[in-house]
């Protein structure tokens, strides 16, 4: 899995004021936690974060604190402003290289599916699943040949063979199908 860079700095202020003082100079608030280890309050630079929160890829995190401290994470959640879709807070997951790590990575869809050339349409349900390894097998994308897929059939995350991964996502939850049109429908007859 793709690494990210990031530059925090350590704040000591969790009161609303500090937190509002922040934010008017462009940083977002952030907090780091697990493994057993003290939470750590730091600020980043809301235009770094942006590489990192504006894609649908999933990255390690790695962390670099002005103290000189270095941490890897991974985003755990993130909090939006409702009207101007601003970051307001991230908290991020420390993880390690020997404890398994569940984290949602983007699907790449590929082929065209056979229903779709008998007229079917396609649809796509989820664009990321959830997964669970150890970070060296984490892949940085999952794919999905959907060219057998014909009319009204359907690839669900029980579907995904991915080598020393485990989908966390419920086996029966649809990732795409096809579904039959009308014009799908009118030719079968035909056909037979």
């Amino acid at each position: 899995m793709q690494h990210f860079a990031l530059n925090g700095s350590i704040r000591k202020a969790a009161n609303k004021a500090a937190i509002k003082a922040f934010r008017r100079q462009g940083l977002v608030p952030c907090n780091l936690y697990g493994l057993g280890m003290e939470n750590v309050l730091f600020t980043v630079d809301a235009k770094d974060l942006k590489g990192l929160t504006n894609t649908p890829k999933s990255f390690i995190v790695d962390l670099k604190m002005d103290d000189g401290k270095a941490y890897t994470a991974i985003l755990h959640e993130l909090q939006w402003h409702p009207v101007t879709d601003a970051c307001l807070h991230v908290d991020f997951l420390a993880v390690d290289q020997v404890k398994p790590i569940a984290i949602m990575v983007p699907l790449s869809i590929s082929g065209h599916a056979a229903g779709v050339q008998r007229g079917g349409k396609f649809y796509q349900s989820l664009r990321s699943v959830k997964v669970s390894g150890l970070m060296k097998n984490l892949p940085d994308e999952i794919a999905v040949d959907i060219t057998p897929l014909g009319l009204d059939s359907q690839f669900k995350a029980g579907d995904l063979q991915v080598k020393d991964i485990t989908v966390l996502t419920p086996k029966g939850t649809v990732i795409c199908g096809v579904k039959a049109t009308r014009n799908s429908v009118a030719e079968a007859p035909a056909e037979e």
